[in-house]
């Protein structure tokens, strides 16, 4: 990033260094992107061991939720450009047994299920619930779709938005079925190879091993530390593939995607995705309560991740394992922090203060002094 002066990079780098030495997490990589220009920085290790590798711009980690709108929902937008998709068609209709023969006179919530649509799955307002150990039970992909759709809801459909795994779940699971192959193979088909995105993949072969961050020492379900395989544990039930969790992937993948996102779906003159549809998906939705949404990915409302600068047009994700990317299209700016703040134990969340405050720091640093 030409613009970017040493004294400004050092600021940046020094935060980083800060929050490491704090103890907020092991290592990160931060990258940012400013009006087509591209800076990484990276500081820490990939654990607290004195002995671990430093993380580099290329360290691979746990994208986590990330992959709901790296992998599903970018999935979707294709297939919605293609023809294949109908965001609009209720999800009854692509998974049959969403609603049983017996769910009209089972109750008003259960006869509600007729009313779900994609959309509403996308927008996180379907009514169905956050969260569900399917793992307990669960073994294998196909066990986790059947409690999936036999899960009640607990709200009504666009009433309340409702971020939910189980949704995302089976949003995967629907597009699965319409582009007929399993969500990894078109993901790295459609997405990751068209944008050379080389090193975001499900699953990660084991000769990437040694650039992936660990995430957490897993005393109560898997007991072993979890590196290289999805921390989500639907996720890991599901074979490391699922629609709301289970990508691996670097700051510099995600700077190739969300330039495309800024640049609305253009990507090295190829017009990867339609304008309209990135600008439909990317566009905040009404909704009575609950948090800001568009389809799959957040918007902005106080407080916000994204600190104190992102605009209303902005959108953004974060991901369990201390990952996060936000974008504005208005300042033509994303920026994307990776890090394994779970490593080693999830119940460390000082990252929930260290997010807004480096977003503020980027656009003190790199906009306002050059506005």
């Amino acid at each position: 990033m030409a613009h970017v002066n040493p004294a400004t990079r050092q600021s940046l780098l020094a935060k980083l260094e800060r929050a490491v030495a704090d103890r907020v997490f092991p290592g990160a990589t931060l990258g940012v992107g400013l009006r087509g220009q591209h800076l990484t920085l990276s500081a820490g290790r990939l654990s607290y061991d004195a002995r671990a590798l430093p993380v580099t711009s290329q360290t691979i980690y746990d994208l986590a939720s990330l992959t709901k709108v790296v992998s599903t929902t970018t999935a979707a937008m294709i297939l919605v450009d293609r023809g294949l998709l109908n965001i609009n068609r209720r999800v009854a209709e692509y998974l049959p047994d969403f609603v049983p023969s017996n769910a009209l006179g089972a109750g008003p919530l259960w006869s509600a299920r007729e009313k779900v649509t994609v959309r509403s799955l996308l927008a996180h307002t379907s009514g169905l619930p956050a969260y569900e150990r399917f793992f307990l039970r669960a073994r294998k992909k196909s066990h986790v779709i059947e409690e999936a759709l036999a899960l009640p809801l607990e709200e009504v459909p666009g009433q309340k938005a409702v971020y939910s795994d189980v949704g995302f779940i089976l949003l995967g699971e629907i597009l699965e079925r319409v582009a007929k192959q399993l969500l990894d193979a078109f993901c790295q088909r459609e997405i990751f190879v068209p944008l050379g995105m080389r090193s975001t993949c499900f699953n990660p072969p084991a000769e990437l091993l040694p650039r992936i961050a660990p995430t957490e020492q897993d005393n109560l379900f898997r007991k072993r530390l979890i590196c290289g395989e999805v921390q989500d544990e639907n996720a890991w039930a599901m074979g490391g593939v699922a629609g709301h969790a289970g990508l691996f992937g670097t700051a510099d993948d995600l700077a190739t995607f969300s330039q495309m996102m800024l640049q609305e779906g253009n990507a090295d003159g190829k017009q990867f995705i339609q304008a309209k549809t990135v600008l439909e998906f990317t566009q905040a939705l009404p909704c009575q309560l609950g948090d800001a949404h568009a389809l799959g990915w957040g918007k902005r409302s106080e407080p916000s991740s994204s600190g104190r600068y992102f605009s209303p047009a902005s959108y953004g994700h974060l991901g369990y394992t201390g990952t996060s990317i936000w974008i504005d299209p208005e300042k033509q700016l994303f920026v994307i922090l990776l890090t394994n703040r779970i490593h080693p134990a999830r119940e460390n969340d000082a990252i929930r203060a260290f997010r807004p405050a480096i977003h503020d720091a980027v656009v003190e640093a790199l906009l306002l002094q050059i506005n």
